[in-house]
């Protein structure tokens, strides 16, 4: 079972509107042997101003590849790139964890624009 973890230190409404965190919709997913964790490649569009963007995330336990295209998800589109094995993660989708800590997408309830920010 998943610890419970900390609340955080309190945050002012700056350092929330410093994330920018938009909807996008997966295009394309393919497994990534090649990471350390399993893991899956994402290609999410997230609209006209800023186009597709990729990441890796570790979310093998609940969905495949081939199940995630068409999937609208959350992701924080303005952190620097960080390498991944061989590809460059340029975006975080966000999830949370289920009890025995494997990740759930986080994802809106209704559809939404590509590009919709979160606020």
């Amino acid at each position: 079972m998943a610890q419970e973890e900390p609340a955080a230190p309190l945050a002012t409404i700056g350092d929330f509107l410093k994330l920018d965190i938009r909807v996008g919709t997966v295009v394309r997913a393919e497994a990534f042997p090649e990471a350390r964790k399993p893991a899956i490649k994402l290609w999410v569009d997230f609209g006209p101003e800023l186009g597709e963007k990729k990441s890796s995330a570790q979310i093998t336990v609940h969905y495949k590849p081939e199940d995630l295209v068409g999937r609208q998800v959350l992701a924080v589109v303005n952190f620097p790139p960080r390498q991944i094995g061989p590809i460059q993660s340029e975006i975080l989708v966000l999830g949370a964890s289920d009890p025995d800590g494997a990740i759930i997408l986080l994802a809106p309830d209704k559809p939404v624009p590509n590009g919709a920010r979160m606020h």
